[in-house]
């Protein structure tokens, strides 16, 4: 059997190969069905349906940081037991996949309109699926443990069929309705957009104050005027009123009274109403109920006409008078020559804007009447609202909460009607006969009012969002009562970016509640944005944008994995340094390099790899590992559960390169020198708490550790009967060994560190060669007793001759440089190494910095309200510091005027 262990870790790269582990892991995972959900009835569920990224994209970092902390919360939740399921889909894009094939077939010379409807879909198809393979790969370069037999597309069959269900049912139930709004739109798009493809930019715009004159009063002889300030001087044609704060005494004895509008003279009323803000402008502001959202409103209560001067190409319409057929920005710069050669301008000012611009194609957007498809929103939300607000649904972190409730409580009814061609179509026939319109779950081909076939169907198709809403309950099968509906839901997280709370949780949170009638995920996870290193947004123009395909490529997955886990926070955004990535690399060589090491040392020693709980350690190293890696144990559990997954990466990270590789695995080389029963305990302690390690870190770094734990078991436990589980990937989450928890081996052990340490950094300030050793002298006190025992490894760590303990020393030695490790007193007799000089130079500083630390502790315990406000032992703990550093300053004083003399 040693024979077999031996060539075995003979096979073992001396170096950590990232691309040659990846896919044959990955591969192995999915073909063997590990990312498949077990079934098991008698399990808790877990559960997480993968926001569906754009079939138009390619793999960002967006993506990436989404991948990897969902498949941090499934692999964790897979090892605990969990029946756990990942549900993986696309989303078929509208506005952007239609806008990347309509520039396709403009290289072509021609348009969708020239080859129709039905031939512009079939291209969009051929697209699609020669492009959707491409994201899925990307997030299996990314190691996503998803179930990929149960990838969705949101143009599937079965999820229209959810589609149409609940278009029909809000339409019987009063909640979609057609009607003529202000929406946004797109002049080069040619469509409706929802808010969330709009982007407000702040530019640098003019702030205009006009005149317009008042309709003279019998008697008058001299021309009254109202100033208004506007933004956008071309809208001034499609005034139908001017408006004032009903509290706004400057205008109280205007209200009432006609206004005259510049250039086309139409007769305009003065209203007062409480939308308008008396500290904006003059307090007089334009109402154009057809080119602005709040003056539609307006025009609502107070009966205006709504006049549109600009059309849907972005061109002034008829009612625009001169300015017809001008371009709307053209328009502008004349209109304001006019005004100005009629003496109405009073001044211009700089004025920043926020201007919404279309998030494909960069057009600015127009705010148009139009007749569209619309949700009413309110009775929507105020479920949406009540689960939050009842504990049903949890959000990580909790000041999100305000975000959410404060926009369902301001919620406005959705546009969801969009005039593209790629899309679920909206499921409404006209009647040309009878003039009917009819909402359908199947298509019709005659009027089931006068049952003509001179019907036709709806030209427009649904935002895009109108089918991710419905995500986590039809990609399950819903309307369909599925197992999968049955066993699966509710999910259990939506992990996400919190800039879509609005856009998307929100309302997957509405569509939950009301066609289900439970929240659709018991926790909302939101995550950053990643920024570049600098905190910029990362973006093309910037030149800033980091391609995690290439980090992969470069550093390994695992690396960007960890990288992108460990350097946020939730809620956060995340600054993405190329050090960490490189420093995180340097943690999955030493991990490899560590585990080449304890399977070489250990080769020839039996025992298999040992369950920690059945560990007999036999020194004090061993007994500080174990309490370790048990408290270790039991916080990363605890920080993954409150989804604190950055701080519990971070502990593993240290526990295992300091606490583990860069002192027990050197003291193990000590160890292993001893007798059989140490030799036997330090080769199962390093193979039990690598097993323990791997499994831990595993969610955040699956490659390197997956290929690890194989090669340890496939050399200590050749027999693979003996094996924990068929692979890394399902073995069992560990749990604390409380009874391994030692806080005297932890104290006695921190103390026998900092001696080391002392010694060592005392060795490198000098530059004594590495290979040489030095002479050390120990006044231990009360720990004599312990750093006797101890001495082996001092000797070995810290390359020193046999160091000389005693309790206490009659004489300190001359020309010796004294360290301080706690109330132990440690002197290296450096004869012709030390310079005096320099060795003062370090006690001044020594005694600088504890003069420092005597200040901070005396400034807190003289605070009134921590000393009658803190836990009297948080108090007493504090005292006990300012005693030890106060004596620490008078034993450095002590040495440096021993020194001088």
């Amino acid at each position: 059997m040693i024979e077999r262990e031996k060539e075995a870790i003979a096979s073992l790269p001396k170096t950590y190969e990232p691309q040659a582990v990846e896919a044959k892991w990955y591969r192995f995972w999915e073909e063997g069905g590990y990312f498949k959900p077990s079934g098991d009835i008698t399990k808790p569920t877990f559960v997480i349906s993968m926001p569906p990224p754009n079939v138009t994209g390619a793999l960002h970092l967006g993506h990436a940081i989404t991948a990897t902390i969902e498949d941090i919360l499934i692999r964790y939740h897979r090892m605990k037991g969990d029946d756990t399921l990942w549900v993986p889909g696309e989303d078929h894009a509208g506005i952007a996949t239609q806008t990347v094939v309509e520039r396709l077939l403009a290289t072509e010379g021609t348009d969708r309109h020239t080859i129709g409807r039905e031939a512009f879909l079939e291209r969009v198809w051929q697209w699609v699926n020669r492009y959707k393979s491409r994201i899925q790969d990307q997030h299996r370069r990314l190691g996503a443990s998803c179930d990929w037999s149960r990838e969705r597309f949101t143009l599937d069959e079965g999820l229209s069929k959810a589609v149409r269900e609940v278009f029909v049912r809000l339409y019987e139930e009063g909640l979609i309705y057609r009607g003529e709004r202000i929406i946004n739109w797109c002049p080069r798009c040619m469509s409706a957009l929802s808010d969330l493809e709009v982007n407000h930019v702040d530019t640098l715009g003019t702030l205009t104050f006009v005149r317009y004159p008042l309709k003279p009063l019998p008697g008058e002889e001299q021309t009254e005027y109202i100033s208004v300030a506007t933004t956008r001087p071309e809208t001034i044609l499609g005034d139908t009123a001017v408006a004032v704060n009903p509290r706004d005494t400057r205008y109280t004895d205007m209200v009432g009274r006609i206004a005259i509008l510049p250039v086309i003279g139409r007769e305009i009323p003065i209203i007062a109403d409480e939308a308008v803000d008396a500290n904006f402008g003059t307090g007089a502001v334009k109402v154009t109920p057809a080119h602005d959202p709040t003056d539609f409103e307006i025009g609502m209560r107070h009966n205006l006409p709504r006049v549109q001067v600009i059309g849907f190409d972005a061109k002034m319409t008829e009612e625009a008078g001169p300015y017809a057929g001008q371009d709307r920005f053209e328009a502008r710069k004349n209109l304001v020559e006019e005004l100005q050669q009629l003496g109405l301008i009073v001044k211009i000012e700089e004025y920043m804007v926020p201007l919404g611009y279309c998030q494909r194609c960069d057009t600015v957007v127009e705010p148009l009447i139009s007749k569209q498809w619309f949700v009413r929103m309110t009775p929507l939300a105020t479920p949406a609202m009540g689960a939050v607000e009842y504990g049903l649904m949890k959000i990580v972190p909790e000041r999100f909460n305000k975000v959410y409730m404060d926009w369902l409580e301001n919620i406005h009814d959705w546009c969801i009607s969009r005039q593209l061609w790629w899309g679920h179509r909206i499921p409404v026939w006209y009647c040309d006969n009878c003039g009917q319109m009819t909402a359908s779950r199947v298509d019709i081909s005659t009027c089931p009012h006068c049952n003509s076939a001179e019907i036709h169907q709806d030209e427009d198709v649904l935002d895009t969002w109108f089918s991710s809403w419905l995500w986590p309950f039809s990609t399950l099968g819903w309307p369909e009562v599925t197992p999968d509906l049955l066993r699966y839901y509710p999910t259990s997280v939506m992990e996400t970016g919190y800039d879509i709370i609005f856009f998307w949780v929100a309302r997957m949170a509405m569509a939950g509640m009301h066609f289900l009638g439970t929240p659709p995920f018991h926790t909302i996870y939101l995550h950053g944005l990643v920024r570049d290193a600098r905190g910029e947004k990362m973006s093309k123009s910037k030149n800033n944008v980091i391609d995690p395909l290439e980090v992969m490529d470069q550093y390994g997955t695992d690396a960007l994995r960890f990288t992108l886990a460990t350097s946020s926070s939730p809620g956060n955004d995340m600054k993405l340094v190329p050090e960490r990535i490189i420093g995180n690399r340097n943690f999955a060589n030493k991990i490899w390099n560590a585990s080449r090491f304890v399977l070489m040392t250990t080769a020839e020693i039996g025992g298999g790899v040992p369950a920690v709980s059945e560990l007999k350690p036999t020194t004090l190293a061993d007994r500080w590992i174990l309490s370790r890696l048990a408290k270790l144990t039991g916080d990363v559990t605890r920080l993954i559960e409150d989804f604190q997954l950055g701080e519990a990466g971070r502990q593993i990270n240290d526990f295992f390169w300091s606490d583990y590789c860069d002192w027990y695995v050197e003291i193990a080389k000590v160890q292993m020198q001893g007798d059989e029963q140490v030799r036997r305990s330090t080769a199962g302690i390093l193979r039990a708490v690598l097993d323990q390690s791997m499994r831990l870190l595993h969610p955040f770094m699956p490659f390197v550790t997956e290929e690890v734990w194989q090669y340890l078991y496939r050399t200590s436990e050749p027999d693979t009967t003996q094996w924990p589980a068929s692979a890394l990937i399902v073995a069992p989450w560990p749990h604390a060994n409380s009874a391994a928890i030692d806080s005297e081996a932890e104290q006695n052990f921190g103390l026998l560190q900092e001696v080391i340490t002392r010694i060592r950094d005392a060795r490198n300030q000098m530059s004594v060669e590495p290979a040489r050793r030095v002479p050390v002298i120990i006044a231990a006190g009360n720990h004599v007793t312990m750093l006797e025992a101890q001495a082996p490894l001092i000797e070995f760590l810290a390359r020193t001759d046999r160091p000389q303990l005693h309790a206490q020393l009659a004489q300190k030695p001359e020309q010796a440089m004294s360290l301080l490790a706690g109330s132990v007193e440690v002197y290296l007799p450096l004869s012709g190494l030390l310079d005096i000089g320099k060795e003062l130079e370090r006690l001044d500083k020594e005694i600088a910095q504890a003069q420092q630390e005597i200040l901070r502790l005396q400034g807190k315990l003289a605070n009134e309200a921590f000393v009658t406000k803190a836990k009297p032992e948080v108090v007493e703990k504090e005292r006990e510091k300012l005693v030890a550093q106060e004596e620490r300053i008078g034993k450095l004083k002590e040495r440096r005027a021993e020194l001088e003399g």
